[in-house]
């Protein structure tokens, strides 16, 4: 049994809010159960010197949380400087999304997506990846509105969800108490039926093959669920 009650193949509530900052290109409020992230996209008109004349354009992320997202009040990362887990995270979330651009349908432009998590519950990333979709594509919305770009650069939604081994029974989208004693936790991003990246450690118990198999049949069924609402949001 899982100390929410939910099935092993049950998602928590999910919901996407669009439009709720004033001033970004792009936003939303994602909420999957408890965890909770505000996404906006922001468009800047040129790109890092590294792709000056490149022709491509280029799509980034950053990632942070409030001190009070978590149980305990954690220090600012901007008093302390990030830590180590923030960067590998605002990474993954970055080449989760540009792995999903058309970019040279993009133009040489940036865009910069934000995820701000306002309060945690297990699966952070994931909801960055998948809110920081929803606000990226709502940015590009409004450079095709405008006729800056003429293709839509955005053609299939990015979602990620994290699939684990609890109790020895292999779940979809674990909450905080399941992350926190999961033999196996492990991170999927895809796109159109296709992975852009997994991320699967053993920290209690090692899997099989079989296990991993039942994993990504667990991740497909939440990546529709997903995506279903992005659709929903953007529509």
């Amino acid at each position: 049994m899982r100390p929410s009650g939910r099935q092993v193949n049950e998602m928590r509530p999910i919901s996407i809010e669009v439009g709720v900052t004033k001033h970004a290109e792009g936003s939303c409020l994602i909420k999957i159960g408890d965890t909770h992230v505000l996404c906006t996209a922001t468009i800047d008109e040129r790109v890092p010197p590294f792709m000056k004349n490149s022709g491509l354009g280029w799509v980034t992320a950053e990632y942070g949380m409030l001190p009070r997202a978590t149980h305990s009040r954690m220090r600012r990362e901007a008093k302390e400087g990030q830590s180590g887990r923030t960067q590998e995270i605002q990474r993954l979330i970055g080449r989760s999304l540009r792995a999903g651009v058309d970019r040279v349908a993009l133009g040489e432009r940036q865009i910069t997506v934000d995820c701000d998590v306002i309060q945690a519950d297990g699966g952070t990333r994931c909801a960055s990846i998948t809110g920081g979709w929803v606000a990226l594509k709502l940015a590009v919305n409004k450079l095709m509105k405008a006729g800056l770009v003429r293709t839509d650069p955005l053609p299939d939604p990015v979602a990620a969800v994290s699939c684990g081994i609890y109790a020895g029974q292999p779940i979809l989208d674990l909450d905080y108490p399941e992350d926190s004693e999961a033999g196996v936790d492990g991170n999927f991003v895809m796109t159109a039926g296709r992975l852009i990246e997994v991320q699967m450690s053993a920290e209690g118990a090692t899997f099989t093959r079989d296990q991993m198999t039942k994993l990504l049949d667990l991740a497909d069924a939440g990546i529709a669920e997903l995506v279903a609402a992005q659709k929903a949001a953007v529509a």
